[in-house]
């Protein structure tokens, strides 16, 4: 279940399937209906393994989300997950970030620099 961090920022948690799947589903269902979006951050320090389908998924939260000018972060991406991003060049799509904090900090400071 995603966090909402504050009112523009919700944080999720995420583990390997099947949860995996569910999680995003249903944070894409929250994206697509909100008035208000949130950015988004992903925390991906419980998953191990991703598959095309998650990758379909996190790339239609990414198109979502920017064209409500808004943001998805991964965090905590490690080296299996990292490997998948590289070898499909999703590394220069997605924006990353060292862990949560990181990625919340990011992102704040990105919106006082745009507001």
């Amino acid at each position: 279940m995603p966090t909402d961090w504050s009112d523009d920022i919700v944080v999720a948690d995420l583990a390997d399937e099947p949860a995996l799947s569910e999680e995003l589903a249903h944070l894409l269902e929250r994206l697509e209906a909100s008035e208000h979006t949130p950015h988004v951050v992903l925390n991906f320090g419980r998953v191990s393994y991703i598959n095309s389908s998650n990758i379909a998924q996190l790339l239609r939260m990414r198109k979502v989300l920017a064209g409500k000018s808004r943001q998805v972060k991964l965090c905590s991406v490690g080296d299996e997950i990292w490997s998948v991003m590289l070898v499909t060049g999703l590394d220069k799509v997605f924006r990353f970030a060292p862990d949560p904090m990181t990625a919340l900090a990011g992102i704040q400071l990105e919106d006082e620099a745009e507001g």
